[in-house]
């Protein structure tokens, strides 16, 4: 491996861990940095058997966060105080786990499970993994960061309610359109309410740009003594706003400034930050009713792509479902029947929800009807298909697929997964199989990794059910999940003759744990049974 290839993965690999801090670092809540850390995890090591615990303190138990095994948790009361941190391995080094210590002293234990081809975890695996759990530690840091500083900001903000009534001009300041005349009048207010001699708004645009705003007009930028100056800035849109005021004058002569001046100057710089923010939604109302407009387009195109009725197929029963939790769907499924009598059962999950997303399904649902179309081996298609994705969406985007093609005379299915979710096939025996068979998801790399298809025969009285995680992931209010097991066992419990009852009924079930909670990612499933 030459120098330059090496300098490019090596590149690539730093980036990749600033885009996971950055993911994880932005979350709301300890859950979601969990499901991030998840699906980083997974696409890192290509095992979709990974749990994530967490507990509060030494004492408290552990809390199931992301959960594929049950039995996982016994691995951490194993581990002692002096040992946090330390990588150990599962039967042969199929499996890792840990435990960390976070900056609060909660924790946090994680357990990769199988990879996906079954290979053994190596040393690189495991300097990896730690190098992974460091990032989450600095990620989780920096999320209790944002949190205490929204506090303090709440805090702030009570301990100047009272000066409020101090500016009531401040009314002014939040009105719509008032430009260079609204940064004057916050500072001439401000200016007056501190006493201060004069003052300046700095303004550093984006683009590099610098512009200066001075009260009284006179000033200039050399009568500023940084000894004796009070600043507050905001940031919006990419532009920052200063606000500075110079030399506190009292009967004394000049004094510095105290606390009460430095409230009241945040207070001011905060309603006009808030102006320009109600400026710009104004203008962004706007614009937004156009791309409601341009969504209701989208979602019709949508429609379009989605079946209306999925095929009938001799010897089978056949149903399938799709409901997007926005305007436009980042989920797609499809049946197609093949020029030899074949079918495509296809399931695919686009990260991320929206516009986007659906400009994404758009994609996939074009190269797939044309790479179907030349009937090549699905490990080459689903190459094609991973490198056309890759070059199609931004580093955010991926797109996790399942395809099965059916030949309905003899029952034989060729089957490639493409990191998503393992489908379940119901043998006659009662067991469950999950099909994990074909390697990552679309465009997360072009590396050239290679896309293994599984071949199985469904049987007449089997079943297979295809899913996106919008059934799993569905959660209540408390943001408890439906999760896999329960889903699984209604997949065992539950076998009507028809398709499409099982789909209405498994839907029900969802939405009963939900209890009405608002959808948080779509659902799309297909289930099929072979006739008896």
């Amino acid at each position: 491996m030459d120098a330059e290839l090496i300098t490019e993965k090596l590149s690539f690999q730093v980036k990749s861990f600033q885009e996971s801090f950055e993911i994880l670092s932005s979350s709301s809540s300890i859950i979601e940095m969990a499901k991030h850390f998840n699906r980083i995890l997974r696409g890192s090591f290509f095992s979709t058997d990974i749990s994530i615990f967490y507990k509060k303190n030494e004492n408290s138990e552990w809390e199931r966060l992301i959960v594929k095994a049950i039995e996982s948790k016994k691995y951490f009361d194993e581990i002692k105080d002096e040992h946090y941190s330390k990588i150990y391995s599962i039967e042969d080094s199929t499996g890792l786990y840990t435990n960390i210590q976070l900056v609060d002293s909660s924790y946090l234990g994680v357990v990769l499970g199988k990879r996906i081809d079954g290979s053994s975890y190596s040393e690189i695996d495991k300097i990896t993994f730690q190098i992974y759990l460091q990032m989450f530690d600095s990620a989780y840091q920096a999320f209790l960061s944002h949190k205490n500083e929204k506090n303090l900001i709440f805090s702030l903000n009570s301990r100047v309610s009272q000066l409020y009534s101090l500016i009531e001009t401040g009314i002014e300041i939040s009105k719509i359109n008032l430009g260079d005349k609204l940064l004057k009048l916050g500072l001439s207010r401000a200016i007056s309410l501190t006493n201060s001699s004069f003052g300046r708004v700095k303004i550093s645009y984006k683009d590099g740009n610098v512009e200066e705003l001075f009260y009284p007009s006179k000033i200039v930028s050399q009568d500023f003594i940084e000894a004796n100056i009070l600043s507050h800035k905001f940031i919006d849109y990419g532009n920052e706003y200063e606000f500075s005021l110079c030399e506190k004058e009292s009967r004394e002569g000049v004094i510095d400034f105290d606390e009460t001046d430095d409230l009241l100057l945040s207070a001011i710089v905060r309603q006009v930050h808030a102006a320009i923010e109600n400026e710009r939604f104004h203008k962004e109302a706007l614009e937004n009713e156009t791309m409601r407009r341009e969504l209701a387009v989208a979602s019709a195109i949508q429609k379009r792509i989605l079946p209306e009725k999925l095929p009938n197929i001799l010897g089978y029963d056949i149903a399938g479902i799709n409901i997007p939790s926005k305007e436009v769907s980042g989920d797609y499924y499809n049946v197609f029947q093949l020029e030899d009598g074949r079918f495509a059962l296809v399931v695919a999950d686009v990260t991320g929800k929206g516009m986007p997303a659906s400009l994404l399904v758009s994609t996939l649902d074009a190269s797939l009807r044309s790479y179907l179309d030349f009937q090549i081996p699905l490990s080459i298609m689903a190459l094609k298909m991973n490198s056309l994705i890759f070059k199609s969406s931004t580093a955010d985007k991926f797109i996790t697929f399942f395809i099965a093609i059916l030949n309905p005379s003899n029952g034989e299915l060729d089957i490639i997964n493409a990191g998503h979710n393992p489908s379940l096939f119901l043998r006659n025996n009662g067991s469950i199989e999950k099909i994990n068979a074909g390697g990552v998801a679309f465009g997360m790399f072009d590396m050239g990794l290679p896309f293994e298809s599984q071949k199985l025969t469904i049987e007449k009285g089997e079943r297979l059910f295809i899913f996106t995680d919008g059934i799993p992931e569905a959660m209540d209010k408390d943001e408890n999940e439906y999760t896999d097991e329960r889903m699984e066992k209604y997949f065992n419990d539950v076998k009507p003759v028809n398709s499409a009852q099982f789909i209405s009924s498994i839907v029900a079930d969802v939405k009963l744990h939900t209890k009405g909670e608002t959808q948080s990612d779509d659902i799309t499933a297909i289930y099929l049974i072979r006739k008896e």
